[in-house]
């Protein structure tokens, strides 16, 4: 049974004023998929997905989301984020919750339920109290993550969210969201590097490489190094 796409850009262009990364691409992403970004180092993957997030304004073509009614869950390359602002690992990921309750919202029981429970399975318990600028890289992008999945949203966009975490912090990671795919239906962009074994994870990867954009199935992938 075929998908129903959730996000479709058409004859899309994206770049920053007049240097055009990506020009007249077309891509229908299917909803509830795990679905990789991959190519090598410069080749777009991040301006693809700040244009389906929004953060970039397309030079030509469009793009149709769900994001006006239900924002995107968004992690961000963990080192463009202020390490300054001087906030707790729970009021980071307390953040997640912002887009459905405002600012002026108040959590419900529900949602401090939801946000222990997403400290435990990413193993933040711990450091819930401590100061984000004072954590590991790979704590930061725990955090990040964390903040993102107890949002509630439908899609979540991540770039490169493993990219701070070791081994084993990875794995248990990537089966976090290949869990919340399976089982809660949820869309999963993610930009990544360094995917051994693409089978593992996802049925097909959306190939960004310089200008070219299309979602092949792993088994047409000849050599992984090449876009590692």
């Amino acid at each position: 049974m075929k998908k129903i796409p959730i996000i479709c850009c058409e004859n899309l262009s994206l770049g920053y004023g007049r240097d055009i990364v990506l020009k007249n691409i077309s891509l229908n992403i299917p909803q509830g998929v795990f679905l990789p970004f991959i190519g090598p180092n410069g080749a777009g993957k991040t301006t693809l997905l700040r244009g389906i997030l929004g953060l970039l304004k397309p030079a030509g073509g469009f793009i149709q989301t769900p994001f006006k009614h239900k924002p995107a869950g968004y992690v961000p390359q963990q080192k463009s984020i202020d390490a300054l602002f001087p906030l707790t690992v729970r009021e980071i990921v307390m953040m997640g919750f912002y887009p459905r309750l405002k600012w002026w919202g108040k959590p419900s029981e529900e949602d401090k339920k939801i946000l222990e429970e997403s400290l435990e399975e990413l193993k933040l318990t711990g450091h819930a109290h401590k100061n984000y600028r004072d954590l590991s890289g790979g704590t930061k992008q725990k955090t990040l993550i964390a903040r993102a999945l107890v949002s509630g949203a439908e899609v979540f966009i991540m770039d490169e969210p493993t990219s701070e975490l070791d081994d084993a912090s990875q794995k248990e990671v990537l089966n976090h969201l290949l869990r919340f795919v399976s089982e809660q239906k949820k869309t999963v962009l993610i930009a990544h590097h360094g995917l051994d074994d693409l089978s593992l994870l996802a049925e097909s990867v959306c190939m960004v490489d310089h200008g070219e954009v299309k979602i092949i199935h792993v088994k047409e992938i000849k050599n992984l190094s090449k876009v590692k």
